[in-house]
């Protein structure tokens, strides 16, 4: 599908999406159309896992084609793109991890390669700052990437697929971990669910769609992160020091999230 434009002169600065019906895809799709961007946007053919065959050249008049398609679906997803590029096209990603997609987009484009991770889904709260991690390629100018991602109404910031991963291995990563691993826990004590107290009944409802819709996004990321197993060791040093006895330190420690409040 062709999305229209407000305005026609805008077809110089084409956005390929392919993933466009997906939560994401139809989420940056929207807003690229609501910026004055034209999309291309390509989705699944009726028994495939990849676009129609016909629709892939259509990506030619694209000047960056954002792959919005989950990890396990990169690799076929790159060798039925790649081949309808245009020369001078910008190949983007939003996987939540970026070592690993970075490293395969490079070996399959040879051009301009910009990965990036939205670090909301595809319902923004209200209130919250929609950044996205950047993490262009050595000798890529990701001015193109952010200038669409700031059109989109987006805060986009520049990384490297390392620090991102690092980063990520932690803040949704050891959450899903640590966040199963309680819960499963306290499964062994009997009727534990009558002492619920507000603040945990909150933590529940966090760790429900946890459990219930972002499986798959989680296990992905908990897969194929390189960080993770290290993130894991990290942080089972600090339950060490918990069963120590040692609760005053953590705090302390704990404490630098706040450290810019009065």
């Amino acid at each position: 599908m062709t999305l229209q434009t407000k305005d026609s002169a805008a077809l110089s600065s084409m956005v390929g999406i392919v993933g466009a019906r997906g939560r994401m895809g139809t989420l940056l799709a929207g807003r690229a159309v609501a910026a004055g961007r034209g999309v291309v946007g390509l989705d699944r053919a009726p028994g495939s896992d990849l676009p129609a065959p016909e629709e892939l050249p259509q990506l030619r008049q694209c000047g960056i084609v954002l792959l919005c398609v989950p990890v396990p679906a990169l690799d076929p997803a790159l060798e039925a793109v790649v081949p309808h590029l245009a020369d001078n096209a910008v190949l983007a990603d939003i996987c939540s991890v970026k070592v690993l997609p970075m490293r395969r987009m490079r070996r399959a484009w040879s051009g301009s390669v910009v990965g990036t991770h939205p670090l909301f889904g595809p319902v923004i709260p209200e209130g919250f700052v929609p950044r996205v991690a950047v993490t262009p390629n050595s000798g890529t100018d990701p001015g193109p990437v952010n200038a669409l991602l700031t059109d989109m109404g987006f805060e986009p910031f520049l990384s490297t697929p390392e620090e991102h991963d690092r980063a990520v291995a932690y803040m949704q990563g050891l959450n899903f971990i640590s966040t199963v691993a309680h819960l499963a826990a306290m499964r062994q004590i009997r009727n534990i669910d009558k002492f619920l107290t507000p603040s945990f009944q909150r933590r529940l409802d966090s760790a429900h769609k946890m459990l219930t819709e972002d499986t798959d996004l989680f296990e992905t990321i908990s897969e194929s992160n390189p960080h993770l197993q290290e993130t894991v060791r990290q942080f089972t040093s600090f339950l060490n020091i918990a069963a120590g006895g040692d609760l005053d330190l953590l705090a302390e420690h704990a404490r630098w999230w706040w450290r810019n409040k009065s």
